[in-house]
């Protein structure tokens, strides 16, 4: 972001998280605020950057569903550590407390039912804690 580097991931690891990029900016529908891939490296529109880490946790907390958040787990941690590296402000009491709509993609089970994503404080601990193992293992 600027003249700040962020991660400097190795060539397999960056290809596919730019990939996942593309897919999570499609299914939110809007812009991650990462630029294209220029010269080994991408630039980070901090705004825009904003809008889609909050969008994107947002619809991680509305989810329950054991398939879509092994999916997007890991991917979402990496944002996170992105996300604080950049100083971007993420609104965990908010999230919490699940102000950015309805529960989508809930877990459906014969046996149990269904299945509503943990509560307040539960939800993005284990998030947080994912986020800071992989913080440790990328190099800036």
């Amino acid at each position: 972001m600027g003249d700040e580097t962020l991660w400097n991931p190795s060539h397999g690891a960056s290809r596919l998280f730019r990939r996942q990029v593309a897919v999570f900016e499609a299914e939110l529908e809007i812009p991650s605020g990462i630029g294209p891939m220029e010269n080994d490296e991408c630039q980070i529109d901090p705004d825009a950057f904003e809008i889609f880490v909050n969008a994107l946790l947002a619809q991680h907390r509305r989810t329950s569903h054991a398939i879509v958040l092994a999916l997007s787990d890991g991917f979402t941690a990496t944002v996170l550590v992105l996300a604080e590296r950049a100083g971007i402000r993420v609104d965990w009491a908010g999230l919490g407390a699940n102000e950015h709509g309805p529960f989508r993609d809930v877990q459906v089970s014969a046996v149990t039912g269904m299945s509503a994503p943990p509560e307040g404080r539960a939800w993005g601990a284990g998030l947080r804690e994912k986020a800071r193992e992989l913080g440790r293992c990328m190099p800036r």
